[in-house]
């Protein structure tokens, strides 16, 4: 609809209407205003997959069938960004069949802590990689003429006491690593809308802090949208209107509006901010509701076929001794298949975004129905969920020693890793770990196949002779499986987050769980983490093994040298160099050889995936950007990019690094330092007329021309006791007074207003 008929709407509306049209119906429902045309649209969960719940004025978990695509880590760990704007499509063909016009999804906060509740929601530790699956996953949907909700915006990381915990963090650190994901989705896709948290940042409610919604959200990054609060996040309606929030759901408080609608008959609440969060809200309103279709449908087949895809195009190959996998189907007589995931597989989180899937592909009878006549298949339980029980463990000893091979399927119960609640550890069960190393010390050939929706400890490592990442899968997980098992498809995913060897080794142990988190490891997350301090992981960021193997075989630019305004081209020569048709995921990282500030030793800034057939070899261009080698100066309140050289890395993995070239960087940008009496020595020093304000005070003050000199010996011998110290206290305890105050003063804004 035309903005200036909107504006008529708006008009047309009383106070109450207005107030009303900003606050949920149901559970899952805006108000319609019937005598001015305005509808009702429908929100529903979740990030991977429909499900819109039988009742409207319900929080149920069951929903209508729909399709229950892979999770959040797998859709990262295929780092294929076409392939998740198919899921998009798809998302968006399934809610106009279910005359949904907001998609709750996806999640794309950064996976801070394995210890998070809610991380298989989200899709990874990175910032950059989490803003182009997000931007493709938006990009996607909305294509449909559907909105998507792109939550929880922000920093929030954990699932204890998250209603009203407080994220304590610096401005560096949240614009590089918890905001930056958002910000690329943004820019680069506009979602419809964006869902705020319910945490605290810095002390204030998310629903009623204008630095993050207004300032940053709308104001700098340019949203179009609307924001709406998480279900039951806002505390303050009128509080949450003033500074941002322009949607409450879901609520039925009518004393809550009315105190809303006396705040702007009285003038507390200013007209033109309620105006303008019924103009965002309208605007989507109209543009979902303009795009529904009565009777449609969509391809079950076609949309379980695209689950089983993402799948197998997702799922991680950790370990392949002696080339075990792909199985030789034609010297396996016998195959065990132990644990209950093979029969009730562990295939989507718990929670919001629970799923009522159209079909579920189990493992085990996906083995039977692809292998079964050939091969003699035998199940053992092995384990209870979580319980050690020896005869189990008894039998499936005895299944596993009469076989050739044995696969053991294990993972994370519901229990283990659900919203509302934060893992205590990151092992899993005990009776999963005691079935893998018991078969392991009975059977050599033993294949793990983990179901998991986050990063798992593994003290049997050594033991199996392979190791799958499965993730939570969907309902397709069964057959993507026996896909990668048999060799049908070349695994081809790579970890979205690292996995540490233990619990105690991730940069915010010793910052979790309470209800005020200080983010005290600030941009160091991940791998940026543990490369910073030198720990070994169990498995690093960006990696997985493929069936094949690939030869990077050079690395060019098109220019030595760049400015700031410039982008770089960087090109990459590849090579299938194995025995098998397969993709790699060639993985960009930038370094900053020399900055003035502390930075990760490298950060991912592009990455493709690219397939290859039998010896073919191709040439991929990467475009890099400013904000590519930019940082955030807290004092400058900017993106910075400094001159000086820059390393261009190249890398099959964050630690498995092909290729390396230096670029460098002429950079012409300055940036205001208001100087104050206050300011450091080294402050003066630093700035390009600082020194000569200097040489004039201590000239002054003196009447001697060795102050030259003096200064000169500060800076030569890097006398820090001296730079750090304020101007003022060098007036008062070097000068001692002689110099009067108005006169600094005066100096000073002649150095300001001449910058």
């Amino acid at each position: 609809m035309e903005e200036s008929k909107i504006n008529e709407i708006i008009n047309k509306m009383t106070i109450e209407e207005k107030v009303q049209l900003l606050t949920g119906k149901t559970f899952w429902t805006t108000y319609p205003i019937k005598h001015l045309n305005i509808p009702s649209i429908f929100l529903a969960d979740g990030p991977h997959g429909i499900r819109k719940v039988v009742g409207q004025d319900s929080l149920a978990m069951r929903g209508i069938e729909s399709i229950c695509f892979p999770t959040a880590p797998s859709l990262a760990s295929t780092w294929d960004i076409d392939i998740v704007k198919r899921l998009g499509e798809a998302l968006g063909e399934e809610c106009i069949s279910l005359d949904v016009q907001i998609l709750l999804g996806p999640g794309v906060n950064q996976k801070r802590s394995p210890l998070g509740g809610r991380n298989f929601e989200y899709f990874s530790e990175d910032p950059i990689l989490t803003g182009k699956i997000g931007t493709a996953f938006v990009t996607g949907v909305q294509s449909k003429g559907v909105g998507t909700s792109v939550k929880h915006f922000a920093l929030n990381n954990q699932e204890y006491e998250r209603f009203s915990s407080d994220s304590i963090v610096d401005e560096r650190t949240m614009r590089e690593i918890y905001l930056a994901g958002f910000e690329m989705i943004v820019k680069n896709a506009q979602p419809m809308t964006i869902m705020c948290s319910y945490n605290k940042i810095n002390g204030i409610q998310v629903s009623e802090q204008s630095f993050i919604l207004q300032k940053i959200l709308k104001n700098e990054w340019g949203f179009e949208g609307f924001v709406l609060s998480d279900w039951m996040a806002s505390n303050n309606k009128e509080n949450s209107i003033r500074n941002g929030l322009d949607l409450e759901m879901p609520t039925k408080n009518q004393f809550r509006d009315e105190e809303v609608v006396n705040a702007i008959k009285e003038g507390k609440l200013d007209k033109e901010i309620v105006n303008e969060a019924v103009r965002r809200v309208l605007r989507i309103i109209y543009k979902t509701y303009e795009n529904r279709k009565d009777n449609a449908l969509f391809d079950k087949e076609k949309h379980h076929q695209l689950a089983r895809e993402l799948a197998s195009e997702s799922m991680v190959l950790l370990k392949n001794e002696n080339n075990i996998l792909p199985l030789d189907l034609k010297k396996i007589k016998k195959i065990a298949i132990l644990g209950d995931f093979a029969i009730n597989p562990r295939y989507q989180g718990a929670g919001s975004s629970r799923i009522t899937p159209t079909q579920l592909d189990i493992p085990f009878e996906c083995l039977k129905n692809e292998i079964g006549n050939e091969i003699e298949l035998f199940y053992s339980q092995g384990y209870n969920l979580d319980i050690i029980e020896d005869n189990l463990v008894r039998g499936a000893i005895e299944t596993a020693k009469d076989s050739d091979i044995a696969l053991i399927f294990a993972g994370l119960p519901p229990s283990y890793e659900s919203e509302g609640i934060d893992r205590i550890h990151i092992d899993l069960p005990p009776s999963h770990n005691n079935l893998i190393e018991e078969i392991s010390k009975v059977q050599k050939n033993t294949i793990v196949i983990l179901l998991n929706g986050s990063c798992v400890t593994m003290p049997w490592i050594d033991l199996p002779s392979a190791v799958i990442e499965g993730w939570l899968a969907g309902q397709a997980c069964g057959s993507a499986i026996v896909d990668i098992l048999t060799g049908k498809i070349n695994p081809s995913g790579k970890l979205s987050e690292t996995f540490p060897i233990k619990l105690e080794d991730n940069p915010s142990f010793l910052n979790f769980g309470e209800h005020d988190i200080i983010y005290g490891e600030r941009i160091f997350i991940g791998y940026r983490y543990y490369e910073k301090k030198k720990i070994k992981p169990l498995f690093p960021f960006g990696y997985g093994l493929s069936y094949t193997s690939f030869e990077y075989t050079k690395i060019t630019f098109d220019n030595e040298e760049i400015t700031n305004t410039m982008d770089l081209n960087v090109f990459i020569s590849l090579k299938n160099s194995g025995h098998r048709k397969g993709k790699e995921i060639i993985q960009i990282y930038v370094r900053d050889v020399k900055s003035n500030l502390t930075r990760p030793y490298k950060e991912l800034k592009a990455f493709k995936k690219i397939e290859l057939d039998v010896g073919e070899e191709k040439k991929i261009k990467f475009t890099l950007k400013k904000r590519d080698f930019a940082y955030w100066h807290p004092k400058y309140k900017s993106w910075i990019v400094e001159s000086g050289d820059f390393e261009i890395l190249v890398g099959s993995s964050s630690v498995d690094i092909r290729l390396k070239k230096i670029v460098s960087m002429k950079s012409d940008q300055k940036f205001q330092v208001f100087l104050t009496r206050n300011s450091l020595l080294k402050d003066f020093f630093a700035h390009p007329n600082g020194r000569k304000l200097l040489d004039i005070l201590f000239q002054e003050a003196s009447n001697s021309e060795n102050n030259e000199n003096f200064l000169d010996r500060i800076t030569e011998m890097k006398m820090n006791l001296v730079l750090d110290l304020p101007l003022n206290k060098i007036i008062e305890y070097l000068f001692l007074g002689k110099i009067p105050y108005e006169k600094v003063d005066s100096l000073l804004l002649q150095l300001n207003n001449n910058f």
